[in-house]
């Protein structure tokens, strides 16, 4: 599904900015999750397969960022941010370059070209940037909240996710006096329509 699709336009926006927004009266934990969801529904569109490669890349970095946080020793702390920066680069590099490596390599031996046919992710570039760039931030001890739905919504978020550019985590999610997100799941204390905002300005800038 492309920005310009009558699908889009005419069905899945508004209905994704109106449950959002009911939502968000009830929950805003309950507003981003439908968020989330409906921006993963959105990357499936194009091919549904590839949904469970971005929920795995996003469950391990979460985990990578977690752990990286967690460890107070300075050594072991950079050791597990290179080793996660290290897969997320593997896993681009398969995707992005395994084809022109085994044609390479077939014509350097004279064979016939491996059929391969492995297909490039939609957005794989931007969501594994802005995930190691997750990883840099909690390596520095800027990322303050670590709220699985908020992260998954950091990464998922559909005006982003295809087209870029690349977010930092306090960007989408910012810790400020009077507009914290909770690390356990509570209630944020910024306005619903305030993603929104700041979303769709980063993508007019972009």
């Amino acid at each position: 599904m492309l920005f310009n699709y009558h699908a889009f336009i005419f069905l899945f926006l508004p209905i994704a900015f109106a449950l959002f927004f009911l939502f968000a009266r009830v929950s805003t934990l309950l507003a981003a999750g439908w968020l989330a969801a409906a921006s993963l529904f959105f990357y499936g569109w194009w091919n549904p397969v590839y949904v469970a490669l971005l929920l795995a890349s996003i469950v391990g970095n979460y985990f990578a960022g977690f752990a990286i946080a967690r460890t107070a020793d300075a050594q072991g702390k950079k050791r597990r941010l290179i080793a996660a920066i290290g897969v997320n680069l593997a896993l681009l590099a398969y995707y992005k370059y395994s084809n022109f490596f085994l044609v390479n390599v077939a014509t350097v031996l004279g064979s016939a070209p491996p059929q391969a046919d492995i297909i490039l992710p939609l957005g794989i570039s931007f969501f594994t940037f802005t995930q190691i760039a997750f990883l840099v931030d909690t390596y520095q001890g800027k990322v303050k909240e670590y709220n699985f739905i908020h992260y998954c919504l950091f990464v998922t978020y559909f005006p982003h996710l295809i087209a870029g550019p690349i977010l930092h985590h306090a960007e989408m999610m910012p810790v400020r006096a009077g507009r914290h997100l909770s690390h356990a799941g509570g209630p944020c204390r910024h306005r619903p329509d305030d993603i929104f905002h700041r979303a769709f300005q980063k993508s007019d800038a972009g």
